[in-house]
C-alpha cells in the first residue's frame, strides 16, 4: 500500500472537493462551491498531466489525455461541478487499477535466504565458522547432515548422499563416491562428509542460479494496460466530435460536454475490476495469479513447457512391486522392511513406513539398530536380523531388474535374501486428462523439460501426448528452451524447484507448484498453484480467458454507450454535468458486468480431490 498513498491522497482531495462544494451549493453559496470543486480538481489534473508527460517520453499515448482535456476544458469554461465529477471518477479508477495490480513481485528473500551465510572449515586441526566470501578453492569444509552445500566442491570422504532436487529437479537424491563433484545448493541427505572447495561462492552453481533469476526478472518488460490499446482511435473520435460540435454551433460548452462524456472510465475501471475478479475466482480453485498482467498473459499462452519431477510426476516414490522370497508374503516382506525403517529418518525409509501403515500393517519396534549412511539399515525385528537397503549391504545374490526411473530396495533376514521392493516416482493421477485439458484451453504445443536422464523421462512419460522431451538439462538450458519457444508463441513454464526458477522468470507466464515447490520457484513465478494439483492449471487458464472476455465485453459496451452519449452531448441534449452523471451511470453498469468474473466456472474438468499424499522423497540406494 506504500506506493498507493499518492493515489489515495488524490482521491481523497477530489472527493472532499466534490462533497464540500456540494454542501455549500445546497446552502446557496454557489461561488464558493465552484471554488471548492475546482480546488479538488487541480491536484488530480496536475498529477494527470505529469503522468501524461512521462508516458509521452516513453513513446506511449494513453486515454489519460481525454480525461485531462475534459477536466481542463470544464474548468476553463466554468463547468467546475462537471470537472469535479470527472476528477472523482478518474482518481477512483486509477487507484482501483493500482490496487488491483499490486506488487507483482517481492524481493527474492526466500531464494536468497536459502544460500548459506557461512561454512565450517578445517583450520589447524579444528573447525572454524567462516563467511562464504572467505572460502577459497582448496579449502577443506565439513558438511553436516542437513547442511546446504555452500560452494561447488569435490567429495573428500568415502561417500556422500546429496539431495539435488533443488538443482536438477530429480526427486531421488544421489550417492557420490570420494572424488565426485558436489554442486552448491544441494542438501546433505546423509551423514556428515568432507568437501574440498573447487570454486569461490560467487562462482558456484547456486549463486549462478540466483543471478539467472535476477537477470530474467529484470529483462521481462511489464505488460501495457489493455485500455491503452484502444487509446488512439478513441482519442481521435473524441476530438473529432468535440471539435465538430464547437465548430457547428459556436458553443464551447458543447465540446466540454462531449469531452466529459468521453472520459474513458469504462476502460480505466472495467478492465481492472474484471481482472481482479478473475484473480479472486482463480484463487478459489487454488491458483494464485500475481496481478492482472499475469492473468491476461495466461490467455495468450500457446506453448507449455513442463518440468517432470514434482510437476508432471508426484515427486515422491510409490511401491511398484514387491517380490518376496523364502515363503514370505508381500505384506510380510513390507512389514519386515518398514518395521526396521521406523528407526531411520532416511526419506525412502519413511516412504516405506508410510506405505506399510497405509496397508494397515502393525509394525513392531526394532532393536540393535545400525544405520550405514547411503547404504541402508541393519537391526533386529522380532528376533530376526534384518537388513534393508542396497544390494551390496543386504546380501549377495541376484538383484531384480528395474526399469529406468525405478529404485530397488533389497531386504534380508538372518543373512538370507527375503525379497525386493521396487519403487518409482510415477505420473500424477490423470496426467493424460490434464494435458488434454490444456489443449482444450488453446495450448497447441506441450514440451517436457527435465534435468533427469532421457531414458527416465521417456519411460515415465510413455504414452503421453507430448510434442517433445528435453532431458539432461541444466537451469540455463531450460532458460534457452523457453526463449527458443517464445520465438514461436507465448510460453508458459511450469516447475517446482530452484532449478526451474530462472526459466519461470523468463517465460511469458511462469507457474510454480507452491504447495511442495521451493520458495525460489514461487517467487520467480507469475502464477503459484497453492494446492499440489496440476489439474488446476487448466482451470486457471479457463478463468483467465473468461475474465478477459468479460473485461473486453465491458469495454466495448461502455465505449459504445459513451459514444452514444457523446453524440447526444454534441447535439446539445446533455449539459456537461448531465454528461458526467451519465458517464457515472455507465461506469456503474460496466463495473457490475465486470464483477460477473467472480462467478466464472471453468469448462476444463478437474480431478476429484485425492487424499493427502505421503510427504516423503525417494532416495537412490542401489
Amino acid at each position: 500500500m506504500g506506493r498507493d498513498w499518492p493515489k489515495i491522497a488524490l482521491l481523497a482531495l477530489a472527493l472532499s472537493g466534490l462533497i464540500s462544494g456540494g454542501a455549500l451549493w445546497l446552502f446557496g453559496a454557489g461561488e464558493w462551491a465552484g471554488r471548492l470543486w475546482a480546488a479538488g480538481v487541480v491536484p488530480v489534473l496536475a498529477a494527470l498531466i505529469l503522468e501524461i508527460l512521462r508516458s509521452l517520453r516513453r513513446g506511449e499515448v494513453g486515454l489519460d489525455i481525454v480525461a485531462a482535456l475534459s477536466m481542463s476544458a470544464a474548468l476553463l469554461f466554468g463547468e467546475s461541478l462537471a470537472a469535479a465529477v470527472v476528477a472523482v471518477m478518474y482518481s477512483g479508477g486509477t487507484f482501483l487499477e493500482s490496487f488491483a495490480e499490486g506488487r507483482a513481485r517481492r524481493e527474492m528473500r526466500d531464494l536468497l535466504s536459502r544460500v548459506p551465510r557461512s561454512a565450517t572449515r578445517y583450520h589447524e586441526g579444528r573447525f572454524e565458522e567462516v563467511p562464504l566470501a572467505a572460502i577459497a578453492p582448496g579449502d577443506r569444509l565439513f558438511i553436516r547432515q542437513g547442511d546446504v552445500v555452500p560452494v561447488d566442491g569435490r567429495v573428500a570422504s568415502v561417500r556422500a548422499l546429496l539431495d539435488t532436487a533443488a538443482l536438477t529437479g530429480e526427486s531421488l537424491p544421489v550417492r557420490l563416491s570420494e572424488g565426485a563433484e558436489a554442486l552448491s545448493g544441494s542438501t546433505n541427505a546423509g551423514e556428515a562428509f568432507d568437501l574440498i572447495a573447487l570454486r569461490a561462492a560467487q562462482e558456484s552453481t547456486y549463486a549462478g542460479i540466483v543471478r539467472l533469476v535476477e537477470a530474467a526478472q529484470r529483462a521481462k518488460a511489464p505488460m501495457s494496460r489493455l485500455a491503452d490499446r484502444w487509446s488512439l482511435g478513441f482519442l481521435a473520435v473524441t476530438l473529432l466530435m468535440a471539435g465538430a460540435a464547437w465548430a457547428a454551433t459556436g458553443d464551447p460548452i458543447r465540446a466540454v460536454a462531449v469531452l466529459v462524456v468521453a472520459t474513458p472510465c469504462p476502460l480505466i475501471l472495467a478492465v481492472p475490476v474484471a481482472l481482479v475478479a478473475g484473480l479472486s475466482r482463480a484463487a478459489q480453485f487454488g491458483v494464485l495469479v500475481k496481478g492482472p498482467a499475469a492473468l491476461e498473459a495466461m490467455t495468450r499462452v500457446r506453448t507449455v513447457v513442463l518440468d517432470k519431477t514434482g510437476t508432471l510426476t508426484e515427486g515422491r516414490p510409490r511401491i511398484v512391486s514387491v517380490e518376496a522370497r523364502g515363503g514370505l508374503e508381500e505384506n510380510a516382506l513390507l512389514r519386515l522392511a518398514a518395521a526396521l525403517d521406523q528407526a531411520s529418518e532416511h526419506p525412502v525409509a519413511q516412504a516405506l513406513v508410510a506405505a506399510a501403515r497405509a496397508r494397515g500393517l502393525d509394525l513392531p519396534l526394532p532393536s540393535e539398530i545400525r544405520e550405514v549412511p547411503g547404504e541402508g539399515v541393519i537391526g533386529l525385528v522380532e528376533g530376526c536380523r534384518v537388513a534393508v537397503g542396497g544390494q551390496s549391504l543386504v546380501a549377495a545374490g541376484e538383484a531384480v531388474s528395474v526399469s529406468a526411473g525405478q529404485v530397488q530396495v533389497a531386504v534380508s533376514c538372518d543373512g538370507a535374501m527375503a525379497g525386493h521392493i521396487v519403487m518409482a516416482d510415477g505420473l500424477r493421477e490423470g496426467a493424460r486428462e490434464i494435458l488434454q485439458g490444456l489443449r482444450a484451453q488453446g495450448v497447441s504445443r506441450i514440451l517436457l523439460a527435465t534435468g533427469d536422464r532421457r531414458a527416465v523421462a521417456e519411460r515415465v512419460t510413455e504414452g503421453l501426448a507430448l510434442d517433445g522431451i528435453r532431458a539432461d538439462l541444466k537451469p540455463e538450458d531450460k532458460v534457452h528452451i523457453v526463449q527458443q519457444e517464445h520465438a514461436r508463441a507465448p510460453v508458459m513454464m511450469v516447475g517446482d524447484g530452484v532449478n526451474d526458477a530462472p526459466a519461470l522468470a523468463v517465460a511469458d507466464v511462469g507457474v510454480a507448484m507452491g504447495a511442495r515447490g521451493t520458495a525460489a520457484s514461487a517467487e520467480a513465478a507469475d502464477v503459484v498453484l497453492l494446492v499440489d494439483r496440476i489439474d488446476r492449471l487448466g482451470a486457471g487458464i479457463g478463468v483467465a480467458r473468461e475474465a478477459r472476455r468479460i473485461a473486453l465485453q465491458s469495454v466495448v459496451a461502455g465505449i459504445g454507450l459513451s459514444v452514444l452519449g457523446m453524440a447526444a452531448a454534441a447535439l446539445g441534449l446533455l449539459s456537461p454535468v448531465q454528461g458526467a452523471l451519465l458517464q457515472e451511470a455507465i461506469d456503474v453498469a460496466v463495473i457490475l458486468n465486470a464483477l460477473r468474473a467472480l462467478r466464472i466456472t471453468p469448462e476444463t474438468p478437474m480431478l476429484p480431490a485425492a487424499a493427502e499424499p505421503v510427504r516423503a522423497q525417494a532416495v537412490e540406494i542401489a
